[in-house]
């Protein structure tokens, strides 16, 4: 079938999605993470195919695969989104006017989502189980990379709809190639809303391309300031954790900001990076304070090209700033606005920083690992937006959703 022979048949099945009730979506996901669980090595299986065909000293490697943990852990997402309340057919608002106007201000779910994703099949679940809930279509664009994985995940999908009776229209997984992509970006009429996740190449792919409406998914270039007054002892474990946890993740470290008057005990604050091999491209004074106390295999100059980049492996940028202005101005200039962290134990700074700084999720004193759907409480995630209109930060359930206003009265006319 082509992809837009697909789309067409999503957009038929948004009438569906609305006529599915609360309890059939929770046992849906329900069987799902059952399913996953149970398939493990079925799932594994598929996923090592796509594993062969890409190096393991590529970035996107740890995105793609898929383990046992991981596929539990999924299976917990499924659970925690089914657990969770549906935001469909909620009041925000409602009023009666003197004339006898009563209106009311209700949740809808958008209809029919796409999202164009690259190598990670954890989306493939994400996506539908996100979309379900709130009573969705969803349109899957997965890479070349993750086919076969995505594949294994998209039969459990629809086995678990066939097994309470919901047509396996409501989730499409596009074929690969970018001729899908294409059509996606301009099925106007049937896609409602598009939502890019991977590469910036790709959101800016998807931006530039799309003739339908976009919510943009922002790549992380992650900074963190250490300032003149941070606990050296709790800098080094954040560090640490939010460079190291996942390299291959939007919410990875990428660029260090120093203060000049912490210098000498940078070679202390980074020396736990070299545990992991974390290669540092540092400025011309980091560089000098850290030769001889970082190994020497790991300490490379930084060139301009190492501010403003997301890494996606085990490399960290490190730059010294002269204080709080230095540092706001660099993230700035290079934030993509995703996530910013500042550690201190100065309440003026923190407050400022948090005043100061443009981006989804402003952290101190904190891991920037934590910007996730799950970890904030969502169940789940369909990315973390850093744009401004609808959505911004981790999308889950209400951000997949519109509203409309509903209207009655006895007979009213208006003069």
């Amino acid at each position: 079938m082509s992809a837009i022979s697909q789309i067409h048949k999503a957009r038929e099945a948004a009438l569906e999605m609305v006529r599915v009730s609360s309890d059939t979506n929770q046992k849906v996901l329900l069987d799902l993470a059952d399913r996953a669980e149970a398939a493990i090595e079925d799932l594994l299986a598929a996923n090592q195919k796509d594993l062969e065909r890409m190096p393991v000293t590529d970035p996107r490697y740890d995105r793609l695969k898929l383990t046992e943990e991981r596929i539990r852990a999924i299976a917990g997402d499924l659970r925690n989104v089914a657990g969770m309340n549906s935001p469909i057919g909620e009041v925000l608002e409602q009023r009666e006017m003197p004339n006898g106007l009563k209106l009311r201000k209700m949740r809808v779910a958008l209809g029919v989502v796409g999202v164009i994703y690259e190598a990670r099949p954890n989306v493939t679940f994400d996506v539908f189980a996100l979309c379900f809930r709130t009573g969705n279509v969803s349109v899957l664009k997965g890479g070349q990379d993750a086919w076969y994985s995505n594949q294994a995940v998209v039969s459990l999908i629809e086995a678990s709809l066939k097994e309470f009776g919901v047509s396996t229209d409501v989730v499409q997984l596009l074929p690969p190639e970018r001729e899908a992509a294409t059509e996606l970006m301009n099925a106007v009429g049937y896609v409602d809303v598009l939502i890019p996740r991977g590469s910036q190449g790709l959101i800016d792919s998807v931006r530039n391309n799309s003739k339908v409406p976009v919510i943009e998914t922002g790549a992380g270039v992650v900074h963190t300031y250490f300032d003149e007054t941070a606990d050296l002892i709790k800098g080094k474990e954040v560090i640490f954790n939010a460079k190291t946890r996942r390299v291959s993740v939007c919410n990875a470290l990428e660029c260090l900001l120093v203060n000049q008057c912490r210098l000498e005990e940078l070679g202390e604050l980074v020396m736990p990076l070299a545990e992991k091999n974390v290669v540092i491209e540092a400025d011309e004074l980091s560089f000098k304070f850290l030769k001889g106390k970082y190994p020497v295999e790991l300490l490379k100059p930084a060139t301009e090209d190492s501010w403003g980049r997301e890494h996606l492996d085990y490399k960290l940028s490190v730059k010294v700033v002269g204080g709080m202005d230095e540092a706001l101005q660099h993230i700035a200039r290079y934030s993509t606005k995703h996530s910013e962290a500042i550690i201190t134990a100065s309440e003026a700074n923190k407050v400022r920083f948090f005043s100061e700084v443009d981006a989804a999720a402003v952290y101190a004193n904190t891991s920037t690992a934590f910007t996730d759907g799950a970890q904030f409480g969502m169940g789940a995630e369909i990315g973390i937006s850093t744009q401004k209109l609808h959505a911004r930060g981790p999308m889950a359930l209400p951000e997949l959703t519109s509203y409309k206003w509903l209207i009655e009265s006895d007979g009213l006319t208006r003069p």
